[in-house]
This record gives structure tokens, sequence and C-alpha cells, in this order.
């Protein structure tokens, strides 16, 4: 059967795979915890974020999947496929994918995002549901770092007035095929650390549970390490919340610095997109003349010198 739309009575199948999702969004799973949790599916709900389920049915075995587009994004990301019992041998999750990923086409979303663990069996469904590697990333556990010293943190909240500023670090760092799906400054709980010039941006998700850290910090950037400990001191209402940090591949220089502050490696994971929009291009035949000579000098030449015989 083709894949269709989540209905009311398939929310058996929900509870059924409560503990059978397969993340493919990292920064939802670390501050919301299981997708499939009640709690989770009622964010469906949120005006500013658009969420849509699907399902398939293959050979008496059923599939689920989720695409989410939060608003003022250009892409969407695939957040969790369901049940992980059936993904290794079934091959209706690429029709699922791509039935999904045509629904973030409907909300004009130009590319659709997906993370998974290098070694997954996913990552070669990926491939085959139109993805391609953008980069590599690995999520760092930093909540197991002692702070036995109460810094003076030289970390403040983002304003208004810094936005210019962290787009301009981020075109600095961010490698250009990047650029369209990595979002910054958008969290009013962003932090930055300024000196002369902005250096440091850490944009911050607090959730239920826990909180999920992107750092876009420059390679200038002094005393990294006492820096990133002045920022976990730093952290509002932190209570007993576990700390993530996503160190993307263009930020790796990052890695042995956590390292060596007692931070946690997780797994290395690829992070791909499939690219909703692609460019046309239509070859036009140009008149040469004196003004538009530029565009085909090989024309230009030959009426030239047919005008010269006449």
């Amino acid at each position: 059967m083709p894949p269709r739309s989540l209905e009311f009575l398939d929310l058996p199948i929900l509870h059924r795979y409560r503990d059978e999702a397969i993340s493919l969004d990292s920064l939802r799973e670390l501050t919301r915890g299981n997708p499939l949790r009640v709690a989770n599916f009622l964010a469906h709900l949120d005006p500013n974020q658009r969420f849509y389920t699907g399902i398939i049915n293959n050979n008496d075995q059923t599939l689920l999947g989720c695409v989410v587009q939060t608003e003022g994004d250009s892409f969407a990301h695939l957040t969790y496929l369901a049940p992980s019992s059936l993904l290794e041998e079934c091959v209706a999750p690429v029709s699922l994918i791509e039935y999904l990923a045509a629904q973030a086409g409907k909300w004009q979303a130009h590319q659709v995002l997906a993370e998974t663990d290098e070694d997954s069996p996913l990552f070669q469904t990926l491939r085959q549901s139109g993805f391609s590697v953008c980069s590599r990333q690995r999520i760092w556990d930093l909540s197991e770092i002692s702070l036995s010293v109460d810094f003076h943190s030289h970390w403040r909240k983002q304003k208004d007035v810094d936005l210019i500023a962290i787009q301009s670090l981020q075109r600095q760092i961010v490698p250009p095929l990047l650029q369209q799906v990595e979002t910054f400054a958008r969290s009013s709980d962003g932090l930055i650390c300024q000196a002369d010039q902005l250096l440091a941006y850490m944009d911050i998700t607090y959730g239920p549970r826990g909180i999920f850290l992107r750092p876009l910090i420059h390679p200038n950037t002094d005393d990294m390490r006492e820096k990133l400990l002045l920022l976990l001191a730093s952290l509002s209402n932190r209570r007993e919340r576990p700390v993530y940090l996503c160190v993307r591949s263009y930020q790796a220089w990052i890695e042995p610095i956590l390292e060596e502050i007692g931070a946690s490696a997780g797994p290395r994971q690829v992070v791909m997109v499939k690219h909703l929009v692609k460019i046309i291009r239509e070859e036009k035949t140009v008149p040469a003349n004196p003004d538009t000579a530029w565009a085909n000098p090989a024309a230009s030449i030959r009426q030239n010198a047919k005008a010269t015989k006449d």
C-alpha cells in the first residue's frame, strides 16, 4: 500500500512502538526525549512548528515516520522512523521517506535534513532516498563536568542588536554548503562572549529532558577551555538536566578541549540533506551586437567578418 497520513485509528500503533523509534534529530531527542511519548506527540499542536506523521503498511508490517519544519526555516527535518525492529530488513522506509520529503516540499521547504550514526543501516536507506552527506558531527555530554570554582562569567544573553554580528560570525565559520540549513541567533536563550569583537556564540535549546548547545566559535578565540567552563556556570535554571554540546566537523578543533575538561563523546554521526529545489539552467541564443558581444564572442567575430565581406 502507498504511504498515507496518520489517522486517529492509528494512534494505538504509537503506543505499541513507543520504545522502538529511531531518532533522526539529535536536538529534539536529547531535549524532549522519546518522540512517541504522549507529551511529545501533543507538540503537533504547536502553532510555531509544522508536524506531519506518515504511515505505510507493507506485507502486514507497519512503519511510521515524521517530518517537522520550524516557523521561519527554509528546511525541514526528519525526526524519527519506527519501529527499529523492522527498519533493518524492510525496504518500505525508502518510499516512506520519499513521501515525507514530498510533504516537506508542500511546505515550500528547500531541503530535508536527517542525522544518523555512521554505522546505522539507515545510512544506506537515506542515500537510496536521495540524501547525501553534508557534514559530520559528534554529541558531547557535559553533564559530569564539575565546577568547583565560582567563575565570574563574561557570557551574556544575546540581544537584537547582536544579530548582525552573529550572522557575520556564521558566514566566517559555517561552510557555504551548510549556510542554508544552519540557523543561529533565533533563540532568545543564546549567549555571546564578546571582547573587542564577537568571536564566540552559543545557541541554547532548553527542553524538559536536557539542554542542547550548538557552538559558533572562531578559531582565534583565546582561553577556550576557561570560556566553556564559564558557559556551563552561566546556564540559567539548569536544575538536574543533562547538558549536550553538538560539534559539527567544521568546529572539530573544539573536541580536544572538551575531552580535556571531562566531557564524554558520543558516536560519530552523519548529517544528511535532500535537496528539494533544483536550479534550472536554460540555454538561450543571444544575438551578437556591440552591446552583447561579451555573451558570445565567437558569434560576434563571425558576424563582424560577414559584415566586412558585404
